[in-house]
């Protein structure tokens, strides 16, 4: 796991530049949720961008900056280039969210489409980083990411004392940075992975699957798309964290968008959706000390609106 001391330590290195994002309850579903939607730049993703791009050399940031996105961690990494005054260029899908793309744009990032998915982006950013010289940031893939994604564990326990928390998964980064806080906070902890079932990679592995027998498909939890990198560090730390690890459907994610805004005015994106899905659709049931980790905002305003008003074709 990742020692809470350097959690700590990137908690201090990025306080400057985040907000403290609010804990509210649901009372018809017996349920904490943590709003990392209202967060810079609408996700938790800048917790991690900045810890690593605040910890480079000067030599680093003058080399550049390279990420692979879906969105979310795009913008977080071009946010803390800007604070650098380090050229940021990301690549990301041809089919990725074009409010999430014009969002990497207006914060200075260079964006390069890649044909194909999440994988094919990923697969470029790493040779581009290699080729150039420039600093490549995963968003999952790397400690000092990792560690500063935990730092929403620190907080959390700050404003509650949950005995479970569903942690929206997909590459693995948040689960083990904010997992590795909980479970050294106290090993009682139930620590819960939800992956869409669409992209289901992790969910496999962590079930004694195969990962490569997954087949991908469009869904509206994009920022949870693609597989992890062979070998990432994130899969050993998920065996030591995860208790369980639970997939929902296209149809139980988009019902937790249209609640999280018909009962808390909240607007919220798919990949923020799935643990407040699993507990909506039944597939997780709470006790009055339960957190649910909503982890971002960014959806495109008119199929918010659709899906909010049940009128969406629920796949993106």
């Amino acid at each position: 796991m990742i020692p809470v001391a350097e959690v700590i330590a990137a908690r201090d290195r990025i306080a400057p530049h985040l907000r403290q994002t609010p804990v509210t309850v649901d009372h018809a579903l017996h349920v904490w949720l943590k709003w990392e939607n209202q967060q810079v730049t609408g996700s938790f993703k800048p917790r991690g961008a900045l810890n690593k791009v605040l910890s480079l050399s000067p030599g680093e940031l003058e080399a550049g900056l390279v990420a692979c996105s879906a969105g979310n961690h795009g913008q977080a990494v071009a946010l803390a280039g800007q604070l650098r005054g380090a050229r940021t260029t990301v690549y990301a899908s041809e089919h990725a969210s074009p409010l999430k793309l014009a969002k990497m744009h207006e914060l200075g990032a260079e964006v390069i489409l890649v044909p194909g998915n999440y994988d094919a982006a990923e697969a470029a950013a790493i040779r581009n980083a290699s080729e150039s010289g420039r600093v490549f940031i995963s968003p999952y893939n790397d400690r000092q990411v990792m560690t500063g994604a935990g730092t929403l564990g620190l907080e959390l326990l700050d404003q509650t004392r949950p005995r479970s928390v569903l942690i929206p998964t997909g590459g693995g980064g948040l689960l083990g940075g904010v997992g590795s806080v909980l479970k050294q906070a106290s090993p009682s902890i139930r620590v819960i992975a939800v992956q869409n079932e669409t992209s289901a990679y992790l969910h496999q592995e962590f079930h004694g699957g195969d990962m490569r027998a997954v087949v991908e498909k469009p869904s509206l939890a994009d920022g949870l798309s693609g597989a992890p990198e062979a070998g990432s560090q994130t899969i050993p730390l998920m065996h030591e964290i995860a208790d369980d690890f639970l997939l929902v459907t296209e149809d139980e994610i988009a019902d937790a968008i249209a609640h999280a805004y018909r009962a808390h005015g909240q607007i919220i994106e798919g990949s923020a959706a799935v643990g407040l899905a699993a507990v909506l659709a039944g597939k997780f049931l709470p006790d009055q000390q339960t957190l649910v980790i909503v982890t971002g905002g960014n959806i495109d305003p008119d199929k918010h609106r659709t899906l909010v008003e049940g009128k969406l074709n629920r796949t993106s």
